[in-house]
């Protein structure tokens, strides 16, 4: 009953707002910027599959194995192996292990910070909380109309046309960043902007869009979730070091949650709860929203935030559900 008088008496009181923590804005450039990257690599080729052309571009050049000049009797076997080795194998060991000791380092955060399937899927999460109340349709509850920053932000029904809108261009733009990866850019929106897409270009442009359009309209967190290998790597590594970075929760101060909306888990794209054990947070996209959340709430009451990131001996707690002062290392 307590808390319920204390979480009435802050909703009740002139909205103080706090500004966006240094956080959120840092990852929302990184967000904007790979995005961009995303879609402009192609026409800048920057990075493609041309299989018109039948091998890579990167950086402005061909990256091919050299196996033609073997086929035509140029070279020997032993160059060939070679070639193969040292542009095929070694380059992707390389970029593999370097992703993986990412991920066991510091967890998914590529997903969080970089990949543009999560921006959408945050992007339409936010529309939705505008026009419902919910960050997805499967949400059971609305949630609370008390921002972390200290706004009130009550549903609008009106904000479902551009969650519409932007569900729709989102899937289009994916389905025809996709296609400039794998055919020529110029071709594909030169064909776009006259109208004369081959028919197995709109083919491929249309049924992509609509799946993409079904998917960032209700699966997309079960896509981020069990559906995206590069995602589902980055878990198992990051679940493979007990040390690895994590958000951690200050229980020493659990009290000061008390004044509190459970503004951390109304914060999470993904739907988790930061307070809890780290196998509970598998698929934690170290997006630290929760973080931010936090320190916006606590700054209103002027104490620190109760969550940070944490890494070392300071993630076993998170790891073993125990106190710091309880750890049996």
């Amino acid at each position: 009953m307590a808390e319920r008088v204390a979480r009435a008496e802050l909703a009740a009181l002139p909205p103080v707002t706090v500004p966006r923590t240094p956080l959120q804005r840092q990852r929302a450039v990184a967000q904007v910027a790979f995005f961009a990257l995303f879609v402009l690599a192609p026409p800048l080729d920057l990075f493609r599959l041309d299989l018109t052309l039948g091998h890579f571009v990167l950086l402005g050049q061909r990256w091919t194995l050299g196996l033609s000049a073997f086929q035509q009797g140029v070279i020997g076997p032993g160059e060939a192996a070679f070639n193969l080795v040292v542009r095929g194998f070694l380059p992707l060991a390389a970029l593999v292990g370097a992703f993986l000791w990412t991920s066991w380092r510091f967890g998914r955060l590529y997903c969080g910070w970089l990949c543009p399937h999560f921006a959408v899927v945050e992007l339409i999460n936010g529309l939705m909380r505008r026009a419902s109340g919910r960050p997805s349709v499967w949400e059971r509850r609305a949630l609370p109309a008390l921002q972390p920053d200290g706004r009130h932000v009550a549903p609008n029904a009106w904000y479902w046309i551009p969650t519409a809108v932007a569900v729709v261009a989102f899937a289009f733009l994916w389905a025809l960043t996709l296609l400039t990866y794998l055919l020529p850019p110029a071709e594909i929106y030169a064909n776009l902007l006259t109208g004369a897409l081959t028919r197995n270009q709109l083919v491929f442009v249309t049924a992509a869009t609509v799946a993409l359009a079904i998917e960032f309209a209700f699966a997309r967190h079960l896509f981020c979730r069990f559906g995206c290998a590069v995602g589902l790597f980055q878990s198992l590594a990051w679940m493979g070091n007990d040390r690895a970075m994590v958000v951690g929760f200050d229980v020493r101060r659990a009290a000061a949650c008390q004044d509190c909306n459970n503004a951390c888990d109304n914060a999470c794209p993904m739907r988790l709860h930061p307070r809890t054990v780290k196998r509970k947070m598998f698929t934690c996209t170290e997006c630290a929203e929760c973080i931010s959340a936090c320190a916006q709430v606590q700054a209103r009451q002027g104490r620190s935030p109760l969550l940070r990131w944490v890494a070392g001996a300071d993630a076993l707690p998170v790891v073993t559900g125990r106190a710091p002062h309880d750890r049996r290392d």
